[in-house]
């Protein structure tokens, strides 16, 4: 996809998307993600919910088994509804290190 066809995705989208989309580009720049931490010796380094043990490829394999937002949120009270839609967008914008967590922490 070239600049210009991005270009002419972006004007098509909400006034709501491209504000998630700056949201996304703001953070992608630089390695704070809003409600997401990486700590070294925690949860494997993993990124997870900021103040939380819940790694981001557990709650995205918890979505891939059929899990619903609302089924998420009751497993896991100590975190909101935007906790998740942070763990999505940093899911959707990193998904070769979410893949190559699952898989390291796939049962055999």
């Amino acid at each position: 996809m070239t600049l210009k066809d991005l270009e002419q995705h972006l004007l098509e989208l909400s006034p709501s998307e491209k504000v998630q989309v700056i949201q996304l580009l703001a953070q992608s720049l630089g390695s704070n993600w809003q409600g997401i931490e990486k700590t070294p010796r925690v949860c494997g380094g993993e990124a997870r919910i900021a103040k939380t043990r819940i790694p981001i490829w557990v709650l995205v394999e918890a979505r891939r088994l059929g899990y619903s937002n609302a089924d998420i949120l009751t497993s896991y009270p100590t975190i909101a509804a935007t906790d998740l839609a942070n763990a999505w967008t940093y899911a959707e914008a990193h998904p070769d290190e979410i893949e190559l967590a699952i898989e390291r922490n796939e049962v055999a």
